[in-house]
């Protein structure tokens, strides 16, 4: 199934990174947190990416253009400038970046993807990781039949929450440190539909289109219990980078 990664925000709590590179390219341990997170699909053989680009997008244009020399030996003949590759990393991916601007929210970034969209696809944040199972939450979808579904996590309370009965979600609040339970875990799929609760550029996907999919009751849920951490602030990333060195973190199936 695509993979559609929105990685485009400003990453402003994590400006002691950021002022740099575009949050997704932030490292944990040598690798950008965009490759942990594409490498975690392509684990469950979902290799087609889609990346939709704003904040310093040509950071991460830069590091694909030359990601087979990054991740390859290889020989040069100096005089003719031919270059032999070795040992080539993550070849049969295929990944497609589109930039949807700096001042675009969530739900306009992926408007503006809507000509590449595939009927069905995976999205996430490209600040997230975690061990949840891509293929229960496929079969999930696609035997409910909803235009959504929205991974569950219990994380810290400043994140928003959710509300779930029988596998539907009843309410959706982004942010409300007050109340507690699932929130969103940023591991959704869709139906292309989605795009017809997209009103403009300037929607928030974690909104009206949510919003609009619950009311319609279109909006399914997995409850993950395991692993899920997001990387908001330097501490979120310290977190990450203490899992990292220890050698076998949640979300590395390898």
């Amino acid at each position: 199934m695509q993979v559609v990664i929105l990685a485009g925000g400003l990453g402003t709590r994590l400006s002691e990174e950021t002022e740099k590179v575009p949050k997704p390219m932030v490292k944990i341990g040598d690798i950008p947190i965009l490759i942990h997170i594409m490498r975690y699909y392509a684990s469950y053989g979902h290799k087609d990416f889609l990346i939709a680009l704003g904040y310093k997008g040509y950071v991460i244009k830069d590091y694909f253009t030359n990601f087979r020399s990054r991740h390859s030996n290889l020989k040069i003949e100096l005089g003719t400038g031919r270059v032999e590759f070795f040992s080539e990393a993550l070849s049969d991916w295929n990944v497609t970046l589109i930039d949807t601007g700096i001042e675009t929210m969530t739900g306009g970034r992926l408007l503006k993807l809507e000509p590449h969209l595939e009927k069905e696809f995976m999205l996430t944040y490209g600040d997230g990781l975690s061990d949840i199972n891509l293929d229960i939450i496929e079969n999930q979808f696609r035997s409910v039949g909803k235009v959504g579904l929205i991974s569950a996590v219990r994380p810290p309370a400043r994140f928003g929450s959710l509300q779930i009965s029988q596998n539907l979600v009843t309410k959706f609040s982004e942010k409300v440190p007050q109340e507690s339970g699932w929130i969103n875990g940023g591991f959704f799929c869709f139906r292309k539909e989605i795009c017809g609760y997209i009103q403009d550029f300037a929607t928030t996907l974690e909104s009206s289109p949510m919003e609009k999919l619950v009311a319609d009751k279109q909006l399914s849920a997995y409850q993950h219990s395991g692993f899920w951490q997001g990387m908001d602030t330097l501490r979120d990333k310290e977190i990450l980078e203490k899992l990292w060195a220890l050698g076998s973190p949640p979300w590395r199936k390898d």
